[in-house]
């Protein structure tokens, strides 16, 4: 397999980057320029393609060592995700983001978390650096929880390879995220409301509803209670205040109704996912529409042709949120959805 290489410098790079952002605010941009500069973007993006898929197969190992039922998984990131963070973070340029290719191990529990956090631990005293990815960084958000009620621990990891011909990759970040089902289904309920309602809840620039901020905090330190961690700054320590604090909001913002939207949805699509290889998704939250394009074969014309047409779309502005799901990924992402609502 042909992996992508990067076709552009750093400074096209955080050009393109910029470009990007006037993207994201809908600012009029010329049809080229902003043609170029995805082009620019999108491969920049792909070139994390190779790196990310040896570090994820080495967590992979290592997750399942640790726990046989962990789930790994991996993901390069979205466009207007990186928008997004680029404009929270006007001090970053594109070609120094560190979690555009990124993996996730989610573990049974918060021991299995300290298990495989452990492996790692181990693996960088023992082994030297010389032909294999380096660690670069680590955030240990579950000692130190954020404001916000976010829970799980980060590594950042740069490739680097012993062999010639990928050695072409040499430097590229990939991020590592280890957390627990607990944690996994904050965050889950979190993307799934931020979805539903349009309110920003994940950017570092919230402008979301402060009551649904104030509800996710403390169900983060409710979760965290629960696995004896750390709790979030700024919530009750006190259980029973912490209870009554998020049954109260709960009720005002009808949080099992939204929850239970996500998995109506779901629902809907498994019961023609055995008609189906593949699923495009075409969400805007806005207007509260989801449109869904099943495809019989992964590889075909009309696939193709309707993503294209999504895209050109989504320039207009990136409200409009596309997902590519094979049926089977589908059938796992339903699994998961009934476990939390």
């Amino acid at each position: 397999m042909a992996w992508t290489k990067r076709h552009h410098s750093k400074g096209q790079i955080d050009r393109a980057g910029a470009v990007l952002v006037n993207w994201l605010a809908e600012k009029g941009l010329d049809a080229v320029e902003l043609d170029q500069a995805l082009t620019v973007v999108n491969n920049w993006r792909a070139c994390h393609s190779y790196p990310l898929l040896i570090i994820k197969m080495t967590l992979l190992k290592r997750a399942k060592s640790a726990d046989s039922a962990a789930l790994v998984a991996q993901r390069l990131k979205r466009l207007p995700s990186m928008a997004i963070k680029l404009r929270d973070n006007p001090a970053m340029k594109l070609s120094q983001m560190q979690d555009i290719g990124g993996c996730r191990a989610v573990m049974s529990t918060i021991s299995d978390v300290r298990k495989l956090i452990a492996l790692y631990e181990k693996s960088n005293i023992k082994n030297p650096h010389h032909g294999r990815p380096i660690q670069h960084e680590q955030y240990d958000y579950i000692h130190s929880p954020k404001p916000d009620g976010y829970r799980s621990y980060h590594l950042i990891f740069k490739y680097q390879s012993k062999y010639e011909d990928k050695k072409v990759f040499d430097g590229q970040r990939i991020e590592i995220q280890i957390r627990s089902k607990q944690q996994h289904a904050w965050a889950t309920a979190v993307e799934t409301v931020q979805t539903f309602t349009g309110f920003a809840l994940k950017s570092k620039v919230k402008t979301g509803d402060p009551e649904w901020l104030r509800f996710f905090a403390l169900m983060g330190s409710a979760m965290a209670l629960r696995e004896k961690c750390a709790t979030v700054p700024s919530t009750p320590p006190n259980k029973e205040e912490l209870i009554y604090e998020i049954r109260a909001l709960s009720t005002k913002l009808r949080v099992e109704e939204v929850l239970t939207a996500r998995g109506s949805a779901v629902q809907s699509l498994t019961s023609a996912a055995g008609e189906a290889a593949a699923f495009l998704l075409e969400l805007d939250p806005i207007n509260k529409r989801l449109k869904t394009t099943p495809f019989k074969t992964m590889n075909c014309k009309r696939r193709t042709r309707c993503i294209f047409a999504q895209r050109r779309k989504q320039r207009i502005g990136p409200r409009f949120k596309l997902y590519l799901f094979r049926s089977n990924r589908w059938k796992h992402c339903a699994r998961r959805t009934r476990t939390i609502t």
